[in-house]
């Protein structure tokens, strides 16, 4: 069985997204050296596209996407919207200041998707899961901040 195919835990998948992270971080940092942002964005999402779509055709996961529903699209756009501003954003401030502060920065995002999940999902974490989003945001202050 191959990696794409073996089911394994969210947290695997976890951990192989935070890898893969740090990485966009470093190898943009270096690729947009004399670089618009923008145009470095744009060519990032060009890779991208072209990627993932031999990825779902080739494993056997392509289907209408047109078939699905009103909300679902709906959503999948916003998100993509958010996820383009997000990019550019980041290239932006990527740019202009050090990869080891701005990437942390970013993950800012850990705790606006508890608060967030909260507000509009009604997702309830624990007492420790909130003692956990509070240090990660103040571990966020910390390393942001000017020595």
């Amino acid at each position: 069985m191959s990696v794409m195919t073996t089911p394994a835990t969210w947290q695997f998948w976890a951990v192989l997204s935070a890898v893969f992270a740090a990485l966009t971080a470093i190898f943009a940092k270096i690729g947009i050296r004399g670089v618009d942002s923008d145009l470095a964005t744009l060519v990032r999402t060009a890779v991208i596209l072209v990627v993932l779509a031999v990825f779902v055709w080739g494993t056997g996961k392509w289907s209408d996407p047109f078939a699905l529903p009103p909300k679902t699209w709906m959503f999948l756009v916003f998100s993509a919207l958010a996820t383009g501003v997000s990019w550019v954003c980041y290239f932006r401030a990527l740019q202009i200041g050090d990869a080891s502060q701005v990437a942390p920065v970013d993950k800012m995002s850990v705790v606006l998707v508890a608060v967030f999940a909260f507000a509009f999902l009604g997702e309830r974490p624990v007492l420790r899961e909130w003692i956990g989003i509070v240090l990660v945001g103040g571990g966020i202050w910390l390393i942001a901040t000017k020595r």
